[in-house]
């Protein structure tokens, strides 16, 4: 017989008339009533939906169906790991799924009901290649649950995206912005922390005087719960003194609030559009830009993601080879101008206007000598 330990906070007992009860007790909240037996499909459902303070009525969801299973996602440790903003962009894409799919058992879902929906986004790829993946977690999710064997995800249409993200802001991007908004401007401020940080948009505008010591910033990723060890670089301390000590965060409002997450990527974009920058020229952009910035003075992948936060190394070491290439060819270059003394001859009508019969050769001396086809 297999004994389960009881869930947390969870109260059972017989009633006056031997029936079973089953309360989620909380210090603090009002007891939830939930479904019997304990342990059973129904009860999971309705203990994850509980604990996430779920507003939805569970006694109306059914079970094993597609609904049931996404709001137990919304319950899981997986899903509960995540940043609060990460949770509301995933609970955006499933529950638009679910209010279109969610009476239908999640047993029953095929590949090629998937395929169907996926086509029905063929407008919109970005929004069909975030669906498969939040669906494939849901999936996953139904598997430990026992509401399903496998994972019709995997077996489905795979989207090919064109886009590579957002675009990386270019030295020529840098200094055009830095032209337009001069020392001083808050918009300035902004790009120079974002830039000698490389901090995500929803931890750089949280950071502030608290987060220094011993100089650097030490700030905790509101994305992975990752401690961050940033030393302050001496450029960005010139925009940081006169800041006031007291302030919640270096990047504020004109009334001296923080400014809140999503309305940060509007600020920095109004900005970089007034500055004359492409389109698309987003906080996220300057944080590839420091990237970008640290792989090409020589460092490592573990180095840059000591410094950025990032948890895919293969993500970082893109840019290193970028990097890398733009050194080579450059060294190349070097090694071939070194090799050859070498001095284009002065031709009146241009090399591409020369003869076909006459070739133009050089020796490793340098010497150039025309020389006809009859010759050689």
């Amino acid at each position: 017989m297999r004994h389960h330990r009881k869930p947390k906070y969870v109260n059972e007992y017989l009633d006056r008339h031997g029936r079973a009860r089953v309360y989620l007790r909380r210090p603090g909240q009002p007891q939830v009533a939930l479904p019997t037996p304990l342990y059973s499909e129904t009860f999971w459902t309705a203990y994850h939906a509980a604990m996430a303070n779920e507003p939805v009525r569970v006694s109306r969801l059914k079970a094993g169906s597609v609904a049931a299973a996404a709001l137990g996602y919304y319950g899981s440790i997986e899903f509960q790991s995540l940043a609060k903003s990460t949770q509301a962009v995933y609970r955006g894409v499933l529950d638009r799924f679910v209010a279109k799919h969610g009476d239908g058992p999640i047993a029953g879902m095929k590949s090629k009901h998937i395929n169907s929906i996926i086509d029905g986004m063929a407008s919109t790829p970005s929004a069909a290649f975030n669906f498969r993946k939040r669906l494939s977690a849901v999936m996953d999710y139904a598997i430990g649950a026992g509401m399903r064997t496998d994972n019709p995800v995997g077996t489905s249409k795979r989207i090919k995206l064109k886009s590579s993200g957002h675009r990386t802001w270019t030295e020529d991007d840098i200094a055009a912005f830095r032209k337009h908004w001069p020392i001083g401007k808050p918009q300035r401020l902004a790009m120079e922390v974002l830039l000698h940080t490389g901090l995500r948009r929803s931890d750089a505008v949280r950071m502030g005087w608290q987060h220094a010591t011993g100089g650097a910033f030490v700030i905790t990723a509101q994305k992975t719960g990752a401690e961050l060890h940033i030393p302050i670089h001496t450029e960005l301390a010139r925009f940081l003194q006169s800041c006031p000590k007291d302030g919640p965060a270096f990047i504020s409002t004109s009334f001296g609030s923080a400014r809140s997450e999503k309305a940060f990527s509007a600020y920095i974009s109004d900005a970089a559009e007034r500055a004359g920058l492409p389109e698309k020229s987003s906080p996220h952009g300057l944080r590839k830009a420091a990237c970008r910035r640290l792989a090409e003075a020589g460092c490592s992948a573990m180095e840059i993601m000591s410094i950025t936060g990032h948890t895919d190394i293969k993500e970082i070491e893109r840019y290193c080879r970028d990097a890398a290439k733009k050194q080579l060819s450059a060294t190349a270059m070097d090694k071939l101008q070194k090799g050859f003394d070498i001095e284009l001859p002065n031709h009146p009508e241009g090399l591409g206007e020369m003869p076909d019969n006459q070739l133009i050769s050089f020796s490793q001396k340098g010497d150039w000598r025309s020389r006809q086809d009859s010759n050689l």
